[in-house]
């Protein structure tokens, strides 16, 4: 059996995006243009469920994500079974939260490759009605997509920048500058989304959420030592947790 010539060329142009700033892209202030690429499979517009607040970073959610038993999940649930608003606060801080991701090129950065854009959920919408518009359709089409025009910053008053999405008028190809060898290249080298992340297992998040309160129940005995104030349902939660 001879080389892989299409794994090959995955492999390359990955190690050509760790050389330029890594996979990810994020959108600057201001316009820009991109264009999404399409995936083998289909569907460019993937999503992940990660818990954030629990250690020192976010981490792929097991029963969201793969149907596992997820113990940050399990403690959410019951701290939203309690009741009181400090649970319930807590809770959501714990609750997996689901995040979008699309292959993109930047338009004027096509030599840096295929790169990871990710988003929110409102854009997500936008772009699904985008697809289903029939005025527009398969916005990803090599020969006959849109470019995208996202014009991104925050509003004077705003807490947190937003986007807008424009579809270009006119449809373009997606490599027009490109030879079909460096075309077929560009789509190649699509990001595996499957191990865009290292996948956490149960026993991997029981080990950060027993953590996590460690390091909760150290700060609060401390604040209680220094201000004699009263236990509080975090308390309660850790020593639940820990099965006194």
């Amino acid at each position: 059996m001879g080389i892989d010539l299409k794994k090959m060329r995955k492999k390359l142009s990955e190690l050509n995006n760790k050389g330029s700033g890594g996979r990810f892209w994020k959108p600057q202030d201001g316009k820009q243009d991109i264009r999404i690429v399409p995936t083998e499979d289909g569907d460019p517009f993937k999503s992940f469920y990660f818990h954030y607040n629990i250690g020192q970073q976010g981490f792929l959610c097991p029963e969201k994500n793969y149907g596992d038993k997820c113990p940050a999940c399990d403690f959410a649930r019951k701290l939203y079974r309690e009741g009181d608003d400090e649970s319930i606060a807590q809770a959501r801080d714990m609750t997996a939260r689901q995040r979008y991701f699309s292959p993109v090129l930047v338009r004027g950065e096509e030599s840096l490759g295929v790169k990871i854009w990710s988003y929110s959920k409102t854009v997500y919408q936008e772009l699904l009605n985008l697809v289903l518009n029939p005025d527009y359709g398969d916005i990803t089409d090599v020969d006959s997509g849109f470019d995208l025009t996202l014009e991104y910053g925050k509003a004077a008053g705003a807490r947190f920048p937003s986007t807008n999405i424009t579809p270009r008028r006119q449809t373009s190809r997606l490599c027009a500058d490109k030879t079909a060898e460096e075309c077929t290249e560009i789509l190649e080298s699509v990001p595996d989304f499957d191990n865009l992340y290292t996948r956490t297992t149960t026993e991997e998040v029981q080990r950060l959420l027993d953590e996590h309160f460690v390091s909760d129940a150290e700060e609060l005995s401390s604040e209680t030592a220094k201000y004699g104030s009263e236990s509080t349902s975090v308390d309660k939660a850790f020593a639940d947790l820990a099965g006194s």
